[in-house]
């Protein structure tokens, strides 16, 4: 068991019954996955983007992406039906675990200038989306093997009832938000 799971299951469950007054073990807010997201944008004329971003991401997670395609061809942003225009990557359990860790312990506080991540990002619905402007925060990633800096999407995906719920949680495992 992951260091983040066995926190979640020895204090941080205690401290969300304490703090929402629970009644029951069901009710209480939990990870279900995390999903990571990136488009590709130029890739669709360049299959060595592709590849490169291909195996950043498996870098990253530990498995390997899935290759989202257009639905239809749109030739105003010169893209042919069936071209690659992203990529996705779903981590569940111990995956997740151990991505969210190496999330919050190193690859966050390597951003420049760093003083926390924005409490504003919550949708409403207790989930937390994260917007990263390069990969090079990872420490798998080395500097000299990349072609161009790219970002990418991070859905933190709990179940918890609202945003409250879900902060306290991100807290507990020690998400680094600013006041």
């Amino acid at each position: 068991m992951t260091s983040l799971k066995k926190l979640y299951d020895n204090k941080i469950c205690l401290e969300l019954i304490k703090a929402f007054n629970y009644t029951n073990k069901h009710q209480i807010p939990k990870l279900i996955k995390i999903t990571l997201n990136r488009g590709l944008g130029e890739a669709a004329q360049n299959s060595k983007i592709l590849d490169n971003s291909i195996k950043e991401f498996i870098l990253v997670t530990g498995q390997k992406p899935i290759i989202t395609r257009a639905k239809k061809s749109i030739a105003g942003f010169k893209i042919r039906e069936d071209a690659p225009v992203g990529l996705t990557v779903t981590l569940r359990k111990h995956k997740m675990y151990d991505f969210l860790n190496k999330l919050i312990n190193l690859s966050l506080p390597r951003i420049r200038d760093f003083r926390g991540i924005s409490k504003k990002h919550f949708d409403g619905r207790g989930n937390y989306n994260l917007g990263l402007k390069e990969q090079l925060i990872f420490p798998e990633i080395e500097y000299d093997s990349i072609d161009k800096i790219r970002g990418m999407d991070i859905a933190i995906v709990t179940s918890a009832k609202n945003d409250q719920e879900s902060l306290a949680l991100l807290k507990g495992f020690g998400m680094p938000f600013h006041q």
